[in-house]
């Protein structure tokens, strides 16, 4: 697959993004403009068969998406986490799922506090019940993590976050590929906040 890349070298075109959870996975797309990100769907979280990895790939695939933003969160004082660590190894297994399947979609691992934060208050704004939140807030955060990094991305001119590599081949990942490190190569490790993410 080929993408068109803008003038700073971030890839043009339909994105997806994610928002992982230890339950579910919030997934949101943008336009081939990458102007508005929308909420898409919410996935159940399968660890063991990681069908929902699967889903996500199949729909880059349909979609022709150029692109994946996985949100990465961190502590307010830019601190990673289990839940970090957590987004990270979900980043690797859709770039290993993306590549198994001959895609070159580049997965990029940007900054999210408060994705989740913002996302029930938009809810909360919007007058949904607290009750019915869960029904779709994953979605809403993944398009705000997703509207974030396409913001920056023009702002900026360049690519935002941490690019996440499948490993090679002959690399076995194992039982869901956890005792593998995630192989990030930084495409502008400066934040919204400033914060560099160091490997």
């Amino acid at each position: 697959m080929t993408s068109a890349v803008a003038d700073g070298g971030y890839p043009q075109g339909v994105k997806l993004g994610v928002d992982v959870g230890t339950v579910r996975v919030g997934v949101a797309i943008c336009d081939r403009d990458s102007i508005l990100a929308t909420p898409y769907k919410t996935l159940d979280r399968n660890a063991k068969k990681n069908s929902d990895v699967r889903v996500i790939a199949k729909l880059a695939e349909e979609l022709g998406a150029v692109q994946v933003i996985v949100g990465l969160p961190k502590t307010m004082k830019g601190e990673e986490h289990a839940s970090a660590r957590m987004a990270a190894d979900y980043a690797l297994l859709l770039a290993t799922e993306l590549a198994g399947r001959g895609l070159a979609v580049p997965v990029n691992l940007v900054d999210e506090r408060l994705s989740s934060v913002s996302a029930h208050r938009n809810l909360h704004e919007a007058g949904m019940s607290s009750r019915d939140h869960r029904k779709v807030v994953d979605q809403v955060a993944a398009a705000g993590i997703l509207q974030h990094a396409i913001d920056m991305q023009k702002a900026r001119g360049a690519d935002v976050g941490s690019r996440v590599t499948a490993p090679s081949p002959s690399v076995d990942l194992g039982a869901g590929g956890a005792d593998q490190p995630v192989r990030a190569i930084p495409a502008d490790t400066n934040q919204s906040s400033d914060n560099g993410r160091q490997q």
